[in-house]
């Protein structure tokens, strides 16, 4: 087994434990920890609960590896793997009892920034659905044991697209804006409120594409992969890797048609993550 396979089995491991707390907190009830960048942008005690097994888990079984968690500081390490972490993606979904949240986890190599890192091994895990994502580089992306594939053709009809929104208002005239020059390219849009899942949707064939302005690494890191994995194409700004300027995955042709739209009028602005 090599190292990306190692890795993706501790991911998915570590994913199942992780979730499995976050299910139980979620069903004790939920308290509000803080805000983060707005108001609507919360952190419940969970969040900080589940990064905390997440980190030491990892440090038990990978002493010497970096993490970059939402909810804790950073740390580099010495092995030249960083492990990137979202204990709890789709916070507000998981506060309101919605069950379309994941706990998210990725391994990648190079530094921490998903400008220059090479994915190795993702895990998305939504434990009030009952479905683990995973992927090892180069192994392909699976749903449990079924090998995923995104959708291959660009539909006449229009393609099921996902975005999202951050939670700051000063960026919701914009960010509709977007939205609108999308929507001729639509058959209809999701809004499902968790990065991880809208990524792993796309993998899956649930959803032709996806696109949103704002993510941060532990948003994306492991649903791209999971993408790339089952054939996809993912992007940022023209030229980059996805990152906070810029995500869309989907196949190669639906990513080229929406990055002209979202590119040719870029006024979109900066958001906030979730």
């Amino acid at each position: 087994m090599g190292l990306e396979q190692q890795l993706e089995s501790l991911a998915v491991d570590i994913a199942r434990e992780a979730g499995a707390l976050a299910r139980a907190r979620r069903e004790e009830g939920v308290s509000i920890a803080a805000s983060k960048s707005a108001l609507a942008d919360i952190v419940t005690e969970a969040d900080r609960e589940v990064e905390a097994l997440i980190r030491a888990r990892i440090a038990a079984a990978r002493p010497g590896d970096g993490f970059l968690g939402e909810e804790s500081d950073p740390e580099r390490g010495s092995t030249g793997v960083t492990w990137v972490v979202d204990p709890i993606d789709g916070t507000v979904n998981y506060a309101y009892g919605i069950p379309s949240y994941a706990v998210s986890i990725a391994a990648v190599s190079g530094e921490p920034d998903p400008l220059s890192w090479t994915a190795l091994a993702a895990a998305v895990h939504a434990p009030a659905l009952g479905e683990m994502f995973h992927a090892a580089r180069g192994e392909g992306a699976w749903l449990g044991e079924t090998r995923l594939a995104v959708n291959a053709e660009v539909n006449p009809a229009g393609s099921l697209l996902a975005t999202g929104f951050g939670y700051d208002p000063a960026t919701h005239g914009p960010q509709l804006a977007l939205l609108g020059r999308v929507m001729p390219l639509a058959r209809d849009i999701r809004r499902i409120g968790a990065a991880s899942l809208d990524l792993a949707y796309v993998a899956a064939g649930r959803l032709d594409g996806y696109f949103e302005r704002g993510l941060n690494p532990w948003d994306h890191a492991a649903g791209v992969l999971l993408v790339q994995e089952a054939g996809g194409v993912a992007v940022g700004m023209p030229g980059d890797a996805p990152n906070r300027d810029m995500t869309i995955v989907g196949n190669r042709a639906l990513v080229q048609r929406l990055a002209d739209v979202v590119f040719a009028d870029d006024t979109a602005g900066d958001t906030q993550g979730r």
